[in-house]
């Protein structure tokens, strides 16, 4: 035990051998991960209550950071659409920029934990392979992937 009373592998067994560093680590490295994880929880639900409070805060529906028109012509590209009114090109806008959100900070996650700040294709696949709300994606992202095209 340690002077905190935790107990702490030891370093040389009894027989005068070095254990696996690995298996010293591992209690440690579970620990840690776990901490990592609650606090990439939190910082989610950080995120998405400051969403649902601009949202609700938010009077002018103008402005987007994604164009209204692009987003009113992909939804005409399906045949059974005929009309659309105004306010639905507005809350598609409103959820890919909450979808873009989402799945960038779950592939940021990713990024940090192999200790890098560039994010890179599969930190967005792992983190589409990793949440269950983006099940809808992994046959997308594995044929892109198998395919071999950047």
């Amino acid at each position: 035990m340690d002077q905190q009373n935790h107990n702490m592998p030891q370093a040389i067994d009894d027989a005068g051998s070095v254990p696996n560093p690995i298996a010293i680590a591992t209690p440690y490295h579970a620990t840690y991960q776990h901490l990592y994880d609650q606090k990439q929880q939190q910082q989610l639900r950080i995120i998405w209550a400051n969403q649902y409070r601009e949202i609700e805060q938010n009077k002018n529906f103008k402005n987007h950071s994604l164009p209204l028109a692009r987003i009113k012509k992909i939804m005409k590209a399906d045949e059974d659409v005929q009309m659309i009114a105004a306010e639905a090109p507005v809350v598609f806008a409103r959820a890919c920029e909450m979808f873009i959100l989402e799945l960038t900070h779950r592939a940021w996650t990713h990024a940090e934990k192999n200790r890098r700040q560039t994010l890179q294709k599969n930190d967005i696949a792992a983190a589409i392979s990793r949440t269950g709300i983006f099940d809808f994606l992994v046959d997308i992202v594995l044929t892109t992937e198998g395919g071999g095209e950047e």
